[in-house]
């Protein structure tokens, strides 16, 4: 797991390498991305990439493909293993109806439908979890946006192989986390981040988290913290971005909670891009959670869990 972090940001050029040869002929009308876990993620942070993209985005964690999406759409199917049966049902249901499917995956049956049947797939590493692979998935999926025609180029891209986190700070972090369970906001903006947050520390720490955004959380979340609390932790993902309002916000529930005994800190995310602020903060959850995986003495890897959970499924 250590190994794979201080590699993350070699992920992002082979990652737009492996969908490189992929050919699109007609632009589509819209895009739906089918993932799962951490290959769900690729398309939360698409999202965020293209904000102001001339294009319908849809995201699907589920069984089915969206109703709004019809033959003129794409759908990209990811599954970093090849073997999510989520992903592979939305797969057939595309296939059946004849709308243009491209996949990403490291292996499994994925590629062996893509093989079969000749539909195009970006092959990525495989050998390290889906969660830590967010960088081979994303620019891939990116850019195979670019091979739509949906938007122009992917080099902005190139500059995340510039990412370094602050480890001493994550490990800083990691000792108030202790005994704690995390709770991360951010703004709309980097909402994405926020929710990788919570699950690097459910998969790495092996810990509850929770994670919501502002302003929402203004009218309902932070009610539930009215009895006095002292279980959790906040963390608050601050954007350079974010307006003068929701900066507002975000002073005013630290020290609402902290009232409550809520503890808790901002972090203020760097980069001169958002894409790169955002990458930046999910490099810094990574250190994070694996320094608390230590601090539990437990091996941040494996997902015992789910493992069971899809043996039970079989049965």
């Amino acid at each position: 797991m250590k190994k794979s972090i201080k590699n993350f940001n070699k992920q992002f050029r082979q990652g737009l390498q492996s969908a490189d040869k992929i050919e699109i002929a007609e632009k589509p009308k819209g895009v739906c991305v089918c993932g799962m876990g951490g290959s769900a993620l690729p398309g939360n942070m698409l999202d965020l990439y293209l904000r102001e993209r001339n294009f319908p985005l849809l995201l699907q964690r589920d069984y089915n493909l969206p109703c709004e999406v019809k033959e003129n759409w794409l759908v990209v199917c990811i599954s970093y293993s090849g073997n999510t049966e989520e992903t592979l049902t939305c797969l057939d249901e595309a296939l059946n109806q004849g709308i243009k499917t491209v996949l990403i995956s490291s292996n499994g049956k994925l590629a062996e439908i893509a093989k079969k049947k000749n539909i195009p797939i970006a092959i990525i590493p495989k050998g390290i979890q889906p969660r830590i692979a967010l960088g081979y998935q994303f620019s891939a999926l990116a850019k195979i946006i670019e091979k739509a025609g949906l938007i122009e180029n992917t080099t902005e891209i190139l500059k995340l192989e510039e990412l370094k986190a602050n480890q001493e700070k994550a490990q800083e972090i990691a000792k108030k986390l202790k005994s704690k369970i995390p709770v991360i906001y951010a703004s709309n903006n980097l909402k994405a981040v926020a929710r990788i947050f919570k699950i690097a520390f459910n998969e790495n720490s092996k810990t509850p988290a929770f994670w919501n955004y502002f302003p929402e959380l203004n009218h309902n979340e932070m009610v539930g913290f009215q009895k006095k609390q002292d279980q959790f932790y906040l963390l608050i993902l601050k954007d350079q971005d974010d307006s003068k309002r929701i900066k507002q916000r975000m002073e005013l529930t630290k020290k609402l909670l902290e009232k409550q005994g809520v503890r808790g800190e901002i972090i203020e995310l760097k980069g001169e891009s958002l894409l790169k602020r955002a990458f930046s903060g999910i490099l810094l959850s990574y250190w994070i959670s694996f320094y608390l995986a230590l601090l539990y003495n437990i091996d941040p890897e494996p997902v015992a869990l789910v493992e069971e959970f899809k043996k039970l499924l079989k049965e």
